[in-house]
């Protein structure tokens, strides 16, 4: 039998997946090309061509026992010094290589992180709506997850609440900027005020307080959108980032942490984070990849591809009459629910073969989670079940 733990993992197995699997099933019946599916944040755009090309030029000439061999649990140092130079060009940081750790994606950097910084019973916080395997992650490491409300006419969090949140037991918050599920970008006033508000709470509180900033969507923004890098704003600061959507690569598993090198006693949190690297099993980050990352650390995938869907499904649903805030970055649109029970409607669209995840997955009821990393054709194709759906709230 296996542990009771896992069988409630099981219970709860991600909604999203669980979403994907039906749309399988029901382009089985009614063809692939009727299914509008929605619920997967997988990109959708090519892998640069300079990504492939690093790959292919790594394999030829690099030594093969060092290519596919152990190293540092930190990764390789000079892909470490590539990222550390790449963002210090970018945001005018002061990173070294020393400062960077190489990791299994960003889901296991953040797993990383936690092992590092968590004792049991320790609380980290969480700004609603968030990706709902934050709770995973944090228990994994017996920690805790709390949750902050979003101002939901903006989806900007609401500061008062995140200040009542914090208690002696809180050691981190967790922020994911652009936003999945909603696409919005806390904006840089946001990040001064919950700066302002964990430097006051860690002087209260005798100890530090961790700001970990999860940005896999970093480089998926628009109108002249930027995101506010957070070491500049809080010296406590973990960045974990991940390749897979920047570079259309989620399936290699490639990312890194980056750790503030103004963090209270940083050369100890980068020897922790080195360690649980290695005690997690992952080992190190895979090899090949991060070689391949030192010669396209400025490669990027097509954000205009994502834009025009952007424009396209958001445009129509607000036509439509639907109420969502307009995405400023990341591939999702958080759409209201037209009732207070979003399962329903979720149910409502699967009826027009739409595919939506409710909100309730990432802690904010009431809403639905829409994915636009798909085909624009799809999209189009989409829009007349859009209208009916839309109609048949209408007459109700």
């Amino acid at each position: 039998m296996i542990s009771k733990q896992m069988q409630q993992e099981i219970a709860g197995s991600s909604a999203i997946r669980a979403m994907f699997l039906e749309g399988k099933e029901m382009a089985k019946q009614v063809g692939a090309e009727n299914v509008y599916d929605f619920s997967l944040g997988n990109p959708m755009t090519p892998v640069p061509e300079q990504y492939n090309q690093a790959i292919i030029d790594a394999v030829r000439t690099e030594n093969s026992l060092e290519l596919h061999g152990y190293m540092d649990n930190a990764g390789y140092l000079e892909t470490r010094q590539a990222v550390a130079e790449n963002l210090n060009q970018r945001f005018g940081t002061e990173f070294e290589g020393s400062h960077i750790v190489m990791t299994v994606g960003a889901a296991g950097a953040l797993n990383v992180v936690f092992k590092t910084i968590l004792d049991p019973g320790d609380e980290v916080l969480a700004l609603a709506p968030y990706f709902g395997e934050y709770r995973g992650y944090v228990a994994n490491h017996q920690g805790i997850l709390r949750e902050v409300k979003p101002d939901t006419a903006t989806f900007q969090p609401d500061l008062e609440d995140l200040q009542a949140k914090i208690t002696p037991r809180t050691k981190g918050l967790i922020i994911n900027n652009p936003v999945n599920p909603t696409g919005v970008i806390y904006s840089e006033a946001t990040i001064q005020n919950i700066a302002s508000i964990l430097e006051e709470k860690q002087k209260e509180y005798g100890h530090e307080i961790y700001l970990v900033s999860d940005e896999p969507y970093r480089e998926l923004v628009y109108d002249g959108n930027t995101v506010p890098f957070l070491t500049k704003y809080y010296d406590n600061t973990f960045v974990t980032y991940s390749f897979s959507k920047s570079l259309s690569i989620p399936g290699e598993r490639i990312g890194y942490i980056a750790v503030s090198p103004c963090m209270a006693d940083c050369s100890q949190a980068v020897q922790g984070l080195s360690v649980a690297n290695r005690i997690l099993g992952f080992v190190n980050a895979p090899s090949l990849m991060q070689k391949a990352l030192v010669k396209s650390m400025d490669a990027r995938t097509d954000v205009d591809y994502y834009d025009r869907n952007r424009r396209l499904i958001y445009g129509k649903l607000t036509e439509l009459g639907f109420t969502c805030v307009k995405p400023q970055g990341a591939f999702y649109l958080f759409i209201q629910s037209p009732e207070p029970e979003e399962k329903k409607f979720v149910e409502a669209a699967k009826k027009h073969h739409i595919l939506l995840v409710g909100g309730s997955s990432f802690s904010c009821p009431g809403y639905v989670r829409l994915a636009y990393c798909v085909s624009y054709e799809m999209i189009e194709r989409s829009l007349p079940a859009f209208e009916k759906l839309a109609e048949e709230y209408r007459r109700n």
